[in-house]
């Protein structure tokens, strides 16, 4: 009888390390996917990964992630959850061409040269083709009122740092001066630029350069969202 009882009791303890070791785990991949860098703090790290690639932890990054805001957790998170689900769905579904990521508790639209909104060479203004994609962002935007939008600009390492910055500037202020024109509320954007910065390819190569050559959408709950969500959940 005491043996039995000896290894049950081992038994459990062998099941409550386990269960201690996995929840650590997991605890640390979720710190490392939305925590990562130290100027972040309790923003969404993983968005600006997202965007940044592996240079989230730069300290000029802070006032990206104050644009982004805070990861919303718990039922709250849930319920900001399925709203982020079905817009970025819709994205999926009518805007062909962007690389759509649920990241936290937003969407990452991802469009490089090849992929939805396009620049020629040197050229900041937004042509016919990426006209047609932004027509189709914007109504959704639109639709779906309650969230903000960074709008941020990269180029490739070619050429001088200043003018891929400028350049970066231009695209990205376009993008989002073409929204603001189709009726998307100035005051939900923010428009950032980083030039020749923030590679997340390696710019040694053709295909590299070309996916650095980009322009990311981050599209996050605003505080009515949040404010709605917490209601709900009875926070």
């Amino acid at each position: 009888m005491m043996n039995r009882i000896l290894k049950q009791f081992s038994f459990f303890a062998i099941c409550l390390t386990l269960v201690t070791q996995l929840n650590s785990c997991k605890a640390v991949d979720n710190a490392n996917n939305k925590q990562k860098g130290a100027a972040i703090g309790a923003t969404g790290g993983a968005i600006l990964g997202a965007i940044l690639g592996n240079n989230v932890g730069d300290g000029n990054n802070s006032e990206l992630g104050a644009a982004i805001g805070g990861v919303v957790g718990g039922t709250a998170g849930v319920l900001i959850g399925k709203k982020m689900d079905e817009e970025a769905k819709r994205i999926e579904q009518e805007v062909p061409g962007a690389q759509v990521e649920r990241v936290d508790n937003g969407i990452v639209l991802t469009f490089d040269e090849k992929s939805g909104v396009y620049f020629a060479t040197n050229k900041s203004n937004i042509n016919d083709d990426s006209q047609e994609t932004l027509d189709k962002l914007a109504n959704i935007f639109n639709e779906y009122d309650n969230t903000n939008i960074l709008v941020v600009g990269h180029t490739d390492s070619t050429g001088d740092d200043t003018y891929n910055m400028k350049l970066s500037e231009e695209r990205a202020k376009s993008v989002t001066n073409y929204l603001t024109g189709k009726g998307v509320n100035s005051n939900r954007i923010t428009t950032e630029w980083f030039g020749e910065t923030q590679p997340t390819h390696d710019n040694s190569t053709a295909e590299g350069r070309s996916k650095n050559r980009r322009v990311n959408i981050a599209i996050v709950p605003d505080e009515q969202m949040i404010q709605e969500a917490q209601q709900e959940a009875g926070n």
